[in-house]
């Protein structure tokens, strides 16, 4: 029970840091590896029309909702032209205007997308009104009849119903032959006529224009789409097939049957679509997502800092993880150290110094300074005094090192200057002072423990996953504590602590040997 506070700050500290970081790459899309990336689409709106020397204005349909999508960015380009850009009734609208527009006139939007990470379910807060009854001429009255009919039989809800009745349309029969009269399926006419059947059984549906992107595809229309409402939510179909759902990356771009593109004052006027694709690195791509949906679980991102600032949080952000090692090492495994966290100061400067040379650079330093602190025992200083000095010829060892470094033409000596100077001072008297308590077995015990956790340290703080995890999702730092704090209520015995009392652990059938008769 002692430990129960513990255990709930532990269970606590876990909850949260793998909660957000579920939430971050399950709604927001941020990759858990480094270097993956996805796909950006462009797609571009060309409106062209001819001027008529004097004042025009062109007003174009732009997605509000893009379905599958969300919208990263958009761009009007245009000449001479003032933008307005408004919504209306749910929809966006682009309006171009000009005083005086003479000749060929070219007008272009760019908007670039990503894919949801889970494609939006458009649900209603209030189910649309039921449509007006439509008064159908009595020929077309009686063909519409006869096919509802039919279809009604064939279907259990809404979405089959329709499903059935798209079926049943574009079969031929005598029916269908004075329903289409007049009309090609596929078109937005079609769509509207479809519409206005379904209108005649209180069934709300609305005419879709997009694009199916696919890349290099150049002066495109848009495609006319059926979307119905079941009273929870609106559901596309194709009006040739009737199957239900889109095409694959289906870009909703308008919604309902207000013309995609009006001019007024311009002849010849047409809007034509043009689509690309690029790689970007997903993990942009999940911010920017994160920002077009305004998340507050991109509040706290590290991405928000001045670069420079970033720089240093890439180092700092590491060194929880190099304190958990120790933290391990010493209480689980039990591995002497001289002080707590100098090996992750080391391991720190091994980051620029390289491991290898590190390692030697480190066992110079401390050799060298080990002699000559022997020699400063023969002079009797007060123990302030003789720290001051082993740091100075510490200071002057290391000069050294990146001098005869220069002169060898080897540039991984001039690192050494990064190597913690007062750690490495009292590297060195500790493991003096140890050598003259507890002989020299302990003190290169205790030194080797050190840069044994700061090599173990530095592969860990070094690994390039570890790194991103942890500057990403620095929540994840939730977890290490709970780790840290779980770790320190361990009372039992170290690993080291087995080997070394083995042989105290007898077997308990020779505890009795011995106690009985001998045999002769």
């Amino acid at each position: 029970m002692r430990n129960l506070h513990v255990y709930l700050l532990t269970g606590v500290l876990l909850i949260t840091g793998i909660s957000l970081f579920y939430a971050k790459v399950k709604y927001l899309g941020l990759p858990i590896t480094p270097d993956q990336e996805a796909t950006i689409w462009s797609v571009e709106a060309r409106v062209e029309f001819d001027g008529q020397r004097r004042s025009a204005s062109a007003n174009l349909l732009i997605p509000n909702n893009p379905g599958q999508f969300i919208k990263l960015d958009e761009y009007f380009i245009s000449r001479n032209f003032g933008l307005n850009v408004e919504t209306r009734s749910g929809k966006r609208i682009a309006e171009w205007s000009i005083r005086r527009a003479q000749g060929p006139q070219r007008l272009y939007y760019q908007v670039e997308l990503a894919p949801l990470t889970e494609p939006a379910v458009e649900k209603s807060t209030k189910a649309p009104s039921p449509p007006a009854q439509p008064d159908y001429p009595e020929s077309l009255a009686l063909a519409i009849e006869g096919v509802l009919n039919d279809v009604r039989g064939e279907s259990a809800d809404i979405f089959t119903f329709v499903s059935q009745l798209l079926v049943r349309l574009n079969d031929p029969s005598p029916n269908t032959e004075i329903i289409r009269k007049g009309l090609t399926p596929g078109t937005d006419a079609w769509v509207e006529r479809v519409i206005n059947i379904l209108a005649g059984r209180k069934i709300t549906s609305r005419l879709v224009r997009g694009l199916a992107l696919q890349d290099g595809r150049m002066n495109q229309t848009l495609q006319p789409w059926l979307e119905v409402h079941n009273g929870d939510r609106w559901e596309g179909f194709d009006p040739l097939s009737g199957n239900k759902g889109y095409p694959a990356n289906f870009l909703r771009w308008s919604i309902g049957s207000d013309p995609v593109l009006a001019v007024e004052r311009g002849k010849n006027a047409q809007v034509l679509f043009s689509v690309s694709k690029r790689p970007q690195a997903l993990m942009v791509i999940a911010h920017d997502r994160a920002r077009a949906l305004e998340s507050p679980l991109i509040a706290w991102s590290l991405f928000k800092l001045p670069m420079n600032t970033q720089y240093v949080y890439r180092v700092l952000i590491m060194i929880p993880l190099g304190a958990l090692v120790v933290v391990f090492m010493r209480s689980l495994i039990g591995i002497p150290t001289f002080g707590t966290f100098m090996p992750i100061l080391i391991a720190l400067a091994f980051r620029e110094t390289q491991l290898l040379w590190g390692i030697g650079l480190f066992c110079l330093i401390v050799g060298a300074g080990l002699l000559l602190r022997f020699y400063l025992n023969n002079l009797k200083l007060l123990l302030v005094a003789r720290l001051a000095a082993v740091l100075t010829l510490v200071v002057m060892i290391m000069l050294a090192i990146s001098l005869l470094s220069n002169e060898l033409g080897l540039v991984q000596g001039f690192s050494i200057a990064l190597f913690p100077i007062v750690i490495m001072t009292m590297v060195i008297e500790r493991m003096s002072i140890t050598w003259d308590e507890t002989g020299p077995a302990e003190a290169f015990t205790q030194g080797f423990g050190s840069l044994a956790i700061a090599v173990l340290g530095f592969l860990v703080m070094n690994n390039i996953q570890l790194q991103y995890l942890i500057f990403v999702f620095p929540e994840l730092l939730l977890i290490v504590l709970a780790l840290c704090l779980i770790m320190g209520t361990y009372t039992g015995y170290r690993l080291n602590e087995l080997f070394r009392f083995r042989d105290l652990a007898v077997a308990p059938e020779d505890n009795h040997a011995g106690t009985g008769p001998k045999t002769p």
